[in-house]
C-alpha cells in the first residue's frame, strides 16, 4: 500500500481507511515512523489534526510549499491554505469536489 519510505510534512495522501476512506489530506507533522497529523483545513481542521497510521494511507508524490513554508515560518498553517493545496490537488488530478449539501 504505501510506497513512500517516508512522509513528509506538506504531502498530501489519499485516505485508504476509516470513515474518512477516499478523501485528500495534507500531513501537518510527522509523530514516529509510524504515525502522522494530518488535515484538510475542512472537516479536519489544524487543531484538531487526526492521528493516522502511514500503512492507512497513500502517499502522493506533491508537496504543499505553501504549506511547508508557513509552517517552517510560523509553526501554524491556516486551515485557507490547508483547503486550498487539496481543492488544487483534487483540480490537477481531474477529481471533482463535491459541494456543501450534495
Amino acid at each position: 500500500m504505501n510506497t513512500e519510505s517516508s512522509p513528509q510534512v506538506g504531502q498530501l495522501v489519499k485516505i485508504l481507511k476509516g470513515k474518512e476512506a477516499g478523501e485528500i489530506a495534507v500531513v501537518i507533522a510527522i509523530l514516529d515512523s509510524r504515525f502522522v497529523y494530518i488535515a484538510d483545513g475542512d472537516k479536519r481542521k489544524f487543531d484538531g489534526p487526526k492521528k493516522k497510521n502511514i500503512l492507512h494511507l497513500e502517499f502522493t508524490p506533491i508537496i504543499s510549499s505553501e504549506v511547508v513554508n508557513s509552517l517552517k515560518e510560523t509553526g501554524r498553517v491556516t486551515n485557507g491554505k490547508l483547503r486550498y493545496a487539496v481543492l488544487d490537488y483534487m483540480r490537477s488530478a481531474g477529481i471533482s469536489a463535491m459541494k456543501k449539501g450534495e
